[in-house]
Order: structure tokens, then C-alpha cells, then sequence
């Protein structure tokens, strides 16, 4: 399924209450990776009654079964009240989005610093422990580790990028760029990062790593950031 036949099937099964369709994420931002990257569509809709649910449902499996992940589902009214527990997602659909249906509302949705540094925060921690846990069954086994780091690669450096918003208003729409920046205010080792995104894209191979030392720079850097992010004050704004 294309995007413009998702958008098709989606007026034709609300024919009225389609408020808003919005494509974001790495495909609107430029750094989306063909086959490795997901298509994310936020759907904005006058009401999410149980009736509008099983008319979408058809529509969302299709999509589903073309390989994207369900669209994210919200009134205008949700979204807004959304913003103190979800400021990541929203600041990057603000960055990057592109309204397929409708009108733009999700560009003047205000988000305030300290709910930032505290989500980050949450999610780096949360990762981290879980990178920790998924690395014990790996069993130190080169591919295992490599495949782990590639597969957790893209989370990290969205709250990376998203940490680099506590020290600048605006932040660059490519991960990387972002992580470069990152580096001015954190010494974490950008090389690894670099080497992981690199066999992730397909333009460096696995054969050869130092997995141990890319393992050991990946958890050190993670660790940097999570300290950073725990004791940066945004009492100033």
C-alpha cells in the first residue's frame, strides 16, 4: 500500500471528523533510510468513539501488512493535552512534518523544558538498563552485540538529539548533525555513533569490528549523556 492509497482508504472510511493527516519522523526530516525506516503518520480526528475505531481498523491493518506501523491516533484537544508527558514526540513532529490532509495542527503546540529533561531522562535510563539486560543474552557473541547496538542505534540518537534541545532552541533535522552538535556540550564518543550508523546504512561492513570497543564507547556515552541530562537545571527557562 502507497501512502496517497493509506490516504484514500483513510476519506473513504471518514468521510466526515478527518481533521488533520501528517506524515513525520525520518522520512519528513531527510535522513529516512529506504526498507530500514518506518513511515509515521499521525491521524487527526473530531472524535475517537468506538463507531471511528472500527471504521479505521481495516485501513490501519492494511497499512500494517505494507510493512509501516499503525498511525498514531489523537483529537486535536489529546494532542494538546499530550504535551507535558509526550514534549519529545511532539518537539520532532514540530521539526519535521509534512501535512498530507488538512491543516497544521500540531506547529503552535507549546512545550515546556523541565517536562523535556525529565522525559529524556526517563527514556535514556529506561534504555539503558534495557541495552545492559539484552547484552547479558548475548553472551558477549560479536554478531549478537553488533546486531544490538545497530537495532537500539536510531532510539538513542533521537534522545540524543533530543538532550541537545536543553542546551539550544533549535536543533539540526538529521540525527547525526544533531549528535555533532550534542558533542560541544558532552564529550561522548561521536566515532562510535558514526561506525554503528555506517554498518547500519550498509557502508561498512561487520566483518572486523572491535565490537568490545564499540560496545564499551556506545555504554560510556550513553552513560555521559544520562548524567548530563540528570543534572542539567532548567530552572532559566
Amino acid at each position: 500500500m502507497t501512502i496517497e492509497t493509506f490516504i484514500e482508504k483513510l476519506k473513504e472510511a471518514c468521510p466526515a471528523g478527518l481533521l488533520s493527516v501528517v506524515l513525520y519522523g525520518s522520512a519528513a526530516a531527510g535522513d529516512h533510510l529506504p526498507k530500514k525506516s518506518d513511515l509515521n503518520i499521525l491521524v487527526l480526528l473530531a472524535d475517537l468513539k468506538l463507531q471511528r475505531l472500527k471504521a479505521l481498523a481495516p485501513v490501519a491493518a492494511a497499512w500494517d501488512r505494507a510493512g509501516h506501523p499503525a498511525p498514531l491516533l489523537f483529537t486535536p484537544g489529546q494532542l494538546r493535552q499530550s504535551a507535558d508527558v509526550f514534549p519529545i514526540e511532539l518537539l520532532d513532529m514540530q521539526d519535521a512534518h509534512r501535512i498530507l490532509v488538512g491543516e497544521d495542527l500540531i506547529g503552535a503546540i507549546e512545550v515546556h523544558r523541565n517536562n523535556l529533561r525529565l522525559q529524556i531522562e526517563h527514556e535514556l535510563k529506561g534504555q539503558h538498563i534495557q541495552l545492559r539486560r539484552e547484552y547479558l543474552l548475548t553472551r558477549g557473541k560479536a554478531g549478537a552485540v553488533v546486531r544490538l547496538m545497530v537495532e537500539s542505534l536510531s532510539t538513542f540518537m533521537v534522545l540524543f538529539r533530543a538532550a541537545l534541545r536543553l542546551y539550544q532552541p533549535a536543533v539540526p533535522l538529521q540525527k547525526m548533525e544533531a549528535l555533532k552538535a550534542l558533542t560541544a556540550f558532552i564529550p561522548f564518543r561521536l566515532d562510535v555513533f558514526q561506525t554503528l550508523q555506517a554498518v547500519k546504512a550498509g557502508e561498512q561492513s561487520r566483518r572486523g569490528l572491535p565490537v568490545d570497543e564499540l560496545f564499551s564507547g556506545y555504554l560510556e556515552s550513553i552513560e555521559l549523556v544520562i548524567n548530563a541530562v540528570d543534572s542539567f537545571d532548567t530552572s532559566g527557562g
